[in-house]
């Protein structure tokens, strides 16, 4: 047993993380929301996740994303996979440096149990979740989580069986309303926390 696992087993029991070893998670972008509840996926013993995304790391990235100065320049998610190894060496992050359309939307996650959608579009957000409705997997959305002082705003809406979406579902990302680290972070957060509790079995 590895130091992380080691150390999560004083709070699981060893079936409570074998269930959640063995759900196959897929991330739809490695930004601010993507990245961040990638790493805490990881620290709650994901260890089969997919991280899709077709941007590099940029210096804008850095206030709220789970990147470092040295990464700048480099692919999301080959820099994204780096650091999650960096956490839990034995995890199985498969990375994948590409966009995610219409025409790739199911392929590029097949096999996943559950699927992040943390995208910035408007469209792309609704693009995945109309190729993945009525699909037996769970989709975890997020919608409005610019700016900062209403962090209360942000909270979870379950639509439909195995759709949640998280978010004020208002707030728009702009020159006075940018997205900032608390917020974006608190989002990812709730979101791993959806997919947590349904590798546990305690989603309604």
């Amino acid at each position: 047993m590895n130091q992380l696992r080691s150390g999560l087993s004083r709070y699981l029991t060893q079936a409570d993380l074998a269930r959640i070893r063995a759900l196959r998670v897929g991330i739809a972008g490695a930004g601010g929301l993507g990245s961040n509840c990638a790493w805490m996926l990881v620290r709650s013993g994901f260890a089969d996740l997919t991280v899709v995304d077709h941007d590099v790391v940029e210096p804008s990235n850095l206030n709220r994303q789970f990147f470092f100065a040295r990464q700048v320049g480099m692919p999301k998610v080959q820099a994204l996979r780096e650091n999650l190894l960096d956490i839990d060496p034995e995890a199985r992050v498969t990375a994948i440096q590409a966009e995610v359309t219409a025409d790739n939307a199911v392929s590029l996650f097949e096999g996943c149990h559950a699927i992040v959608e943390a995208f910035d579009k408007a469209s792309a957000k609704r693009m995945l979740a109309e190729a993945h409705m009525g699909r037996d997997v769970l989709l975890v959305a997020a919608s409005g989580l610019a700016g900062c002082g209403d962090a209360d705003a942000i909270v979870t809406r379950r639509v439909r069986k195995s759709f949640y979406i998280v978010g004020d579902l208002a707030s728009e990302a702009g020159p006075d309303n940018p997205p900032l680290a608390p917020k974006v972070t608190l989002a990812a957060a709730k979101q791993a926390d959806i997919v947590l509790a349904f590798a546990l079995g305690r989603l309604p």
